[in-house]
């Protein structure tokens, strides 16, 4: 079974756009779907890449040939950034539109993207969600092996999950030469996977893995950089910046998460809320960069309330929407504790609970609790805020 079985929400652009998502999510297969007429340049085909890192004329030579507005795919572009002033000058002078495809923008970044600032929109490609599976859909499966389409389709799910961890660091930092301390790297890893949801503790981590400070600083840009994580800010308001909270860490993918800390085994009651949470996070995330669920998103921890917390504070339109991720089928009292206590900040137009339970209820100061299904219904019907 391929990937194109499924359907993604990322909708093609009408104009040239770089497509950046993690290994294994499913970006070319998409490309060939959307765009099969387009001119395609591979560069993990080690021929053409050496063919190309020698004389770059070779590929402005083919792009002569193509027809004003022809599309033009350039697949894992970051192994040959420097092709990027020859996209710059024939989207200017042929209006040629392209399709700029990557697993890191860390050597794009280097290079400097901003050589197409305005030219080129930027989308990514995420694992699965639900929408795109369908009836296909578990969500203990989901929260076990995670849903990168490569894993998803996989016969044996933890072999495969060894073995993308395997090659995330021999392909994207070793030989991308990203680290210069591999084992240091490899160290780090699974201690950072501890902190999957958890608000981040530089010094913890560094200390765990025996490197510096500034050394794991280098290594969380790294894993934003190659889209195997993002770190989710504290909602500020008006703090004061000795009162500026740390991130939080979350991971692109749960089967991610346990496959780095080795845990191929039945879910735990112990990981199972971390997991739900971040498998929330990357939803929101997913959607509001997809449509217009929000224009940003925080977490909220006021700092008067060191034991108060929401997971997650939605920002559109200078309104705020409140919602809190709980793994548990049955709620307590103690679950709404964020949630009232967030009552009060100014805007705050709904606040949510989502939860695992099977009904979907309304408390008598005005909180929403959603089963998951009614919570996926309403992010895909786009009635998050109604």
């Amino acid at each position: 079974m391929g990937t194109a079985t499924y359907p993604r929400i990322l909708k093609p652009p009408s104009k040239s756009f770089f497509l950046l998502g993690p290994r294994g999510s499913g970006k070319s297969t998409w490309i060939k779907s959307a765009f099969p007429q387009a001119e395609t340049f591979d560069l993990l085909d080690e021929k053409l890449y050496q063919s190309l890192l020698r004389d770059i004329a070779g590929f402005s030579g083919v792009l002569n040939t193509l027809p004003e507005k022809a599309w033009v795919v350039v697949d894992e572009i970051q192994r040959l950034p420097q092709l990027l002033n020859e996209v710059h000058r024939f989207i200017e002078n042929r209006d040629l539109r392209f399709v700029l495809c990557g697993s890191s923008a860390r050597k794009l970044k280097a290079a400097g993207t901003n050589l197409l600032a305005g030219r080129a929109v930027k989308k990514a490609m995420y694992p699965f969600v639900p929408e795109e599976l369908g009836k296909d859909f578990d969500l203990k499966k989901a929260l076990t092996f995670g849903t990168l389409p490569i894993i998803w389709q996989a016969e044996s799910k933890k072999d495969s999950l060894s073995a993308y961890v395997e090659l995330y660091l021999k392909e994207d930092i070793q030989a991308e030469a990203l680290v210069r301390n591999l084992p240091g790297f490899a160290r780090f890893l699974p201690i950072a996977a501890l902190f999957h949801g958890q608000v981040l503790n530089v010094s913890g981590l560094a200390r765990d893995a025996g490197v510096s400070r500034t050394t794991v600083c280098g290594y969380l840009e790294i894993l934003e950089d190659t889209l195997m994580a993002f770190r989710l800010p504290a909602f500020e308001g008006k703090l004061r910046v000795r009162e500026k909270k740390h991130p939080k860490l979350y991971w692109i993918d749960s089967g991610i998460v346990r496959a780095i800390k080795k845990q191929f085994s039945s879910l735990t009651h112990e990981e199972r809320g971390p997991l739900f949470e971040g498998w929330i996070a990357n939803l929101l995330r997913v959607y509001s960069a997809h449509t217009p669920l929000c224009e940003n998103f925080y977490y909220w921890s006021p700092a008067e309330a060191k034991q108060t917390e929401v997971d997650f504070l939605l920002e559109k339109q200078g309104g705020y929407l409140a919602l809190e991720a709980k793994s548990q089928n049955h709620i307590t009292p103690e679950h709404f504790k964020g949630l009232r206590a967030i009552k009060e900040l100014k805007n705050i137009k709904r606040r949510m609970l989502i939860y695992a339970g099977e009904k979907a209820l309304r408390t008598d100061d005005g909180i929403d609790v959603l089963p998951v299904p009614e919570f996926l219904k309403r992010l895909e019907q786009g009635t998050f805020w109604n």
